[in-house]
């Protein structure tokens, strides 16, 4: 009887251990992973997804996410070429398409790619002026983006883009360059205002050489200045009404004295 019980005993562990084989020789892997499988160390193939037969303690499944990743490139201080500080950081968004280089060709792929943009950024904006670095943000990102692509092809990687976030500038160069801007546009204000002047004073030069040939316009011209005064109520207007100053005002006064004279004598006779 004692027998017959372990035996029992010993077929009861053998299964459990038979289910914990089998348990551990089955593993899930999802539709965004692939499992790049070693065997005994050496590469055996990518398999998944769905579910894959592994080797208890012979295959060793290295799992590799096929979705896009985004990561943050922490601020760089650099010095630009006019030797002016900044302060850049950048976002890069890439993408495993090959898992079995991103395995076995580089050593914790996402810290590479870190890396690698952290001094590609730099190299890049050290080559650029201020002016090229504030205007041209969308270049940085397309020369970012390629130099990053073809160093990480070798390693199963694709960057799918990369964004420069932010540019910081030091407050003492932000209150010079604001000043600049002021002083820019207090310049352009001038010029057009002195534009406005000279184009003024020439249309003033021809209205001028206009009345000179055509005083009897210029007359009428002061006629309607004094109309237009007159409208405004409280007002006293005193006009020298000379000859020599104006003749047509002097005609009109000398025509209205001969009028009255006539219409006298012809009242007395």
């Amino acid at each position: 009887m004692a027998i017959n019980v372990g035996v029992v005993i010993g077929l009861v562990f053998l299964f459990i251990i038979i289910i914990i084989f089998i348990a551990m020789s089955f593993r899930v892997v999802r539709e965004w992973e692939r499992a790049v499988v070693l065997r005994l160390g050496r590469f055996l193939r990518v398999k998944g997804p769905g579910i894959i037969f592994l080797i208890p303690f012979v295959d060793r499944p290295l799992v590799v996410d096929l979705r896009i990743n985004t990561v943050d490139v922490p601020p760089q201080t650099i010095l630009t070429r006019d030797n002016v500080t900044v302060s850049v950081d950048a976002v890069v968004y890439y993408k495993v398409i090959d898992p079995q280089k991103a395995v076995i060709s580089v050593f914790n792929y996402n810290v590479a790619v870190l890396n690698l943009a952290q001094t590609s950024l730099r190299d890049i904006v050290g080559q650029m002026e201020l002016d090229e670095l504030l205007s041209k943000r969308e270049e940085i990102n397309k020369r970012l983006q390629e130099i990053l692509d073809t160093a990480t092809e070798s390693w199963g990687i694709k960057v799918t883009a990369v964004t420069i976030r932010d540019i910081r500038l030091s407050q003492d160069l932000l209150t010079a360059m604001a000043k600049q801007a002021e002083a820019e546009r207090l310049r352009r204000a001038k010029v057009i205002l002195s534009e406005g002047e000279r184009q003024a004073a020439s249309i003033l030069a021809d209205a001028s050489t206009y009345y000179r040939d055509n005083p009897t316009a210029l007359q009428l011209r002061f006629l309607e200045t004094l109309s237009d005064i007159s409208q405004r109520g409280g007002l006293i207007i005193v006009v020298p009404a000379g000859n020599e100053i104006y003749p047509t005002l002097g005609t009109s006064v000398a025509l209205s004295t001969l009028s009255k004279k006539l219409q006298s004598e012809v009242k007395q006779s």
